[in-house]
């Protein structure tokens, strides 16, 4: 047990309570998001084609949610924003818990998605602010671990009530979503350590704005990075893995719930660890581990594909879920804390709303692209593709590096 906490990093309270506040307000997405298009099309009444649509505003929304939760950080203080994201979010959630129609259920997965999009990069700038540079690769681990580790349960809770829950049952998880995104919010305004951050004084307008983010090279090459390794990676856990899986490899569906726990297992399991690891090691080196990680993950599933459902498939399989969990615990502490190195106090919830958009960006193109390759008689090459492009990923970090002075490449974690 004492090396367990010798493991868990020193932060502040107030980033202690903001880290709380996400893993409760994680566990309600962990409730609702998984199941929504069940629920829409069984529980509601709504047509698939409709319901997918729906669902997938949710995603679309933070095309438009990241880069105005940046901007409204920069304006009013991540804070305050993180407030209205949350407050936004649970109002999406609260009408879903009431939908009737398709213009109802597209309006309701519209709010959630904005609200849940402009928090994203409010919660990470006021993360950024309530530690000290030396904290942050550990603040940004942390959240990672207790954001899955909320999501985890969310969706384990949710998978023994469901099977078995009525319509009212289903949408009261929903209220249940909007209440823990609620919560949250009432904890940020009110508590005294967090209300007691204020922002540096800034102009009025940033300077610049987005344009001015535009103009530093070195956050366009990891913005580009950061979209590249998501959408050949993390994005493809709901789109490339399953039907890969099931369709190519012929595995049962029900055995997909095991490989996304092993994955979810690993997250929360090995992150403090990593991050003990990645200690005064450079960031590209983590970003280089995180590429190779992943070639190496779709490399497996690729072996998995060549042989028979009911030999080492889903072991090589399950193998593949967590070699990219592993690479995940080394881009948590890494690219968050890099990019707010990078920013500008005036331009801080900015730089997290561009950041927040290169994940947006890639959960959206990783599917797009997954589906079009399946459609096109291509899946079972698809881990192959995937591979290559996290291997290109790792040796655009390897040419990142000459960019960045070794003050900004060192990762440092809090003791």
């Amino acid at each position: 047990m004492s090396r367990v906490r010798s493991l868990v990093p020193g932060l502040p309270r107030a980033a202690w309570v903001v880290l709380a506040g996400d893993a409760v307000s994680a566990l309600g997405s962990g409730l609702t998001l998984p199941f929504l298009l069940v629920y829409l099309h069984q529980a509601r009444g709504l047509d698939l084609g409709p319901a997918s649509l729906a669902v997938a505003t949710v995603a679309i929304a933070g095309l438009a949610g990241n880069p105005l939760g940046g901007a409204l950080s920069d304006r009013v203080g991540p804070r305050a924003a993180l407030a209205a994201g949350l407050v936004t979010a649970a109002a999406g959630s609260l009408a879903l818990a009431a939908v009737s129609s398709s213009w109802q259920a597209f309006a309701a997965c519209a709010l959630l998605g904005v609200g849940a999009a402009v928090a994203w990069p409010a919660l990470d700038a006021l993360l950024a602010a309530l530690v000290t540079p030396e904290q942050r690769a550990s603040a940004f681990a942390l959240r990672h671990a207790t954001m899955n580790a909320g999501l985890g349960v969310g969706a384990l809770v949710a998978a023994l009530l469901v099977a078995a829950a009525s319509p009212a049952a289903l949408a009261r998880l929903y209220v249940l979503d909007a209440v823990s995104f609620a919560a949250f919010a009432v904890v940020l305004l009110g508590h005294r350590r967090i209300a007691s951050h204020r922002r540096p004084r800034q102009p009025a307008r940033a300077p610049g704005g987005y344009r001015a983010i535009l103009g530093d090279r070195v956050f366009v090459r990891v913005w580009a990075l950061t979209a590249l390794l998501v959408t050949a990676g993390i994005a493809q856990y709901a789109a490339a893995f399953p039907a890969y899986a099931t369709e190519v490899v012929g595995l049962d569906t029900s055995w997909l719930s095991l490989a996304l726990a092993a994955n979810t297992i690993t997250v929360v399991g090995a992150q403090l660890l990593t991050l003990r690891l990645l200690a005064g090691r450079r960031r590209t080196t983590a970003i280089v581990l995180v590429g190779a990680l992943w070639a190496a993950a779709w490399s497996v599933a690729l072996a998995a594909g060549a042989l028979a459902a009911g030999s080492a498939a889903p072991a090589l399989l399950t193998v593949t879920m967590v070699l990219l969990a592993a690479g995940e615990t080394a881009l948590a502490p890494t690219v968050p804390a890099l990019v707010n190195e990078l920013a500008p106090d005036a331009l801080r919830g900015r730089y997290n709303g561009a950041l927040a958009l290169a994940f947006t960006t890639g959960f959206i193109a990783g599917p797009l692209l997954a589906g079009a390759a399946i459609a096109s008689g291509l899946g079972a090459a698809l881990p192959g593709a995937l591979a290559a492009t996290c291997a290109l990923a790792a040796l655009a970090a390897r040419r990142l590096r000459r960019h960045l002075p070794l003050a900004l490449d060192a990762i440092a974690v809090a003791r």
